[in-house]
C-alpha cells in the first residue's frame, strides 16, 4: 500500500500515486469525491461548478480571485472519476494535469487509487505532501 505516494508513470507522463483504504462503500466515496459541496471539503480547490459526465467542465476557486478550470475525462460511478487541471495562466502549455481517482472493492470498504499524472515532476516532493493532507481530509470528512 502506498499512502505517501508513489512516483511513477502514466501514459508515459510521471506521476504520483497513492492508495488508501477507507471503511466506507464505493457508493459513499463516490460521493465524497464528486459532489461539489463534498469534494470542497478535501480537495485543495473549492468547487463552484462540476458538470458530472465525460467532457464536462469543473471550475474551482482557489479563494484569492482565479477560477482554474478542469474537464471531465473519465465518469463511470461509482469506478472511475478523472479530469484535466487547466492552468488558467498559461493557457498555451502543452499539457494539463491529470487527476484519477479509481474506487475498487475492499473487504474493509473501499480502496482508493489516486494518481495525479504531473506536468512539472520537479513539484513532485511538495505535490506529494499537499495529497497526503488532503486525502487524510478525506477519509476524517467521511468518518466525520
Amino acid at each position: 500500500m502506498n499512502e505517501n505516494g508513489v512516483l511513477t508513470t502514466h501514459g508515459g507522463r510521471p506521476a504520483l500515486r497513492f492508495e488508501r483504504r477507507l471503511a466506507h462503500g464505493r457508493e459513499r466515496v463516490w460521493q465524497a469525491v464528486t459532489d461539489p459541496a463534498e469534494l470542497s471539503r478535501w480537495y485543495p480547490l473549492r468547487v463552484v461548478g462540476l458538470e458530472p459526465r465525460v467532457g464536462g467542465r469543473i471550475s474551482f476557486d482557489d479563494g484569492e480571485g482565479t477560477i482554474y478550470p478542469a474537464t471531465v475525462t473519465d465518469f463511470e460511478p461509482p469506478l472511475l472519476f478523472a479530469f484535466d487541471e487547466h492552468d488558467p495562466a498559461d493557457p498555451d502549455r502543452e499539457q494539463d494535469d491529470h487527476l484519477r481517482i479509481e474506487l475498487h472493492e475492499d473487504p474493509a470498504g473501499c480502496l482508493l487509487v489516486f494518481t495525479h499524472v504531473m506536468t512539472d515532476p520537479s513539484t513532485a516532493d511538495g505535490v506529494s505532501t499537499g495529497w497526503r493532507a488532503c486525502l487524510d481530509a478525506l477519509a476524517a470528512a467521511l468518518d466525520a
